[in-house]
């Protein structure tokens, strides 16, 4: 029972965020021609502060705060961008003393991406 209530939270978290992330996408469309993809960039900004600000509220509230975790890290802010949650093990990498596994997961996660991207679309032709 305890891992249907577990996806449920996350479940959602994740739809409130998704929803989210697509309005912003909207209203942002709507009001701002930019050449680069401001709306995307905005998500993952707001994204990351909104993460930062959870994972040290949490952290406080310790172990009684599995539910809310997997609600709102998990499912709202997994569902609104995953970058959030890369910029998150980034840090605690770095705060754990793994630098160079740090530098190497972005280097990795940036490169092999990208790469995956062009890879999947170059067979689709």
């Amino acid at each position: 029972m305890m891992i249907l209530r577990s996806i449920l939270l996350v479940g959602i978290g994740g739809g409130i965020g998704c929803v989210l992330r697509y309005l912003i996408g909207v209203v942002v469309g709507r009001h701002f021609q930019a050449s680069w993809p401001l709306a995307t960039f905005m998500v993952n900004m707001t994204g990351c502060l909104l993460i930062g600000l959870l994972a040290g509220w949490l952290g406080r509230l310790g172990t009684n705060a599995a539910e809310l975790r997997l609600l709102l890290v998990t499912g709202f802010c997994g569902g609104f961008t995953t970058y959030s949650a890369f910029a998150l093990e980034n840090v605690q990498l770095l705060q754990s003393g793994h630098a160079g596994l740090a530098v190497a997961y972005v280097a990795a996660s940036i490169i092999g991406g990208i790469l995956l991207v062009w890879a999947g679309m170059w067979m689709m032709r």
